[in-house]
């Protein structure tokens, strides 16, 4: 199924590796132009080179820190490389951020929270602010948000993330509807346990919370997955450049959960 996105225009943040990078090959493999963010300038353009080798398609590297003035408009700024001409004139937008300290709350002070809040709260809604009306004006836009599945099944040595991204999601509930009807969508997508380095670093902080070893309490999560694997980000790229399809026009203010079926609940 071809996704009808070719030659559109997109920004996706923390793009040098993990499920960033996999959304970023995803889109490149449908003819999107990209401005990929991350904070490693050397890893970045790696990855923008490697991108761009495999599809065929123009991927622009910008090292910045979206969770600053500077760093954000610096990755709005690039595109005025792409078709458009203008800054901030994406019709594809994708935020992510990668995930703030674990542990117990009793170790999180007021500092850290408002780093978690900024990181991945703050800056994904001023880069959506950024970019919504440029896409309102073209009348077509996408914008996606990787949030966790810590949205919908909070873990206790998540706490950072558990109240950050939970903030993210209520203000999307009603951003995405005010936009809807001006050809906009706006989606976040929960990722649970994919192969990553950030689940790396979880698995060595659940183990410790949970004083186990790490090879038992792997195996453990593990088992916890109906799907009895960790995710492919290859599949969490496919689906967010789903998202970003013609065909997914109908779809808005929603949260896709991509889990392997881990998730107990119905809803």
């Amino acid at each position: 199924m071809k996704f009808g996105i070719e030659g559109k225009t997109a920004l996706v943040c923390g793009a040098s590796k993990g499920l960033g990078r996999a959304c970023a090959e995803a889109l490149a493999d449908e003819g999107v132009q990209l401005v990929i963010v991350a904070r490693q300038a050397d890893a970045l353009a790696q990855a923008a080179h490697e991108i761009a080798q495999r599809s065929g398609t123009r991927v622009i590297p910008v090292a910045a820190d979206v969770t600053t003035p500077e760093g954000r408009a610096l990755a709005l700024d690039a595109a005025t490389q792409l078709a458009h001409g203008a800054a901030a004139a994406y019709d594809i937008v994708v935020t992510n951020a990668g995930g703030p300290q674990t542990g117990d709350y009793r170790d999180l002070d007021i500092e850290k929270w408002q780093a978690a809040l900024n990181a991945n709260m703050l800056s994904p809604i001023e880069l959506m602010r950024a970019t919504v009306d440029g896409m309102i004006a073209r009348g077509w836009g996408r914008i996606v948000n990787i949030t966790s599945a810590a949205v919908k099944a909070p873990s206790p040595y998540l706490s950072l993330s558990n109240g950050s991204r939970t903030g993210l999601t209520g203000f999307v509930a009603g951003f995405a509807r005010q936009v809807a009807p001006m050809g906009v969508t706006v989606n976040n997508l929960l990722p649970g346990t994919f192969a990553t380095d950030r689940l790396k670093g979880n698995l060595v902080a659940g183990a410790k919370q949970a004083d186990m070893a790490l090879d038992a309490y792997t195996d453990m999560r593990i088992k916890g997955v109906p799907a009895r694997r960790f995710g492919d980000p290859a599949e969490f790229g496919a689906a967010c450049a789903f998202l970003c399809s013609q065909q997914a026009g109908y779809i808005t203010a929603q949260n896709m959960l991509i889990d392997g079926g881990a998730y107990p609940g119905t809803f």
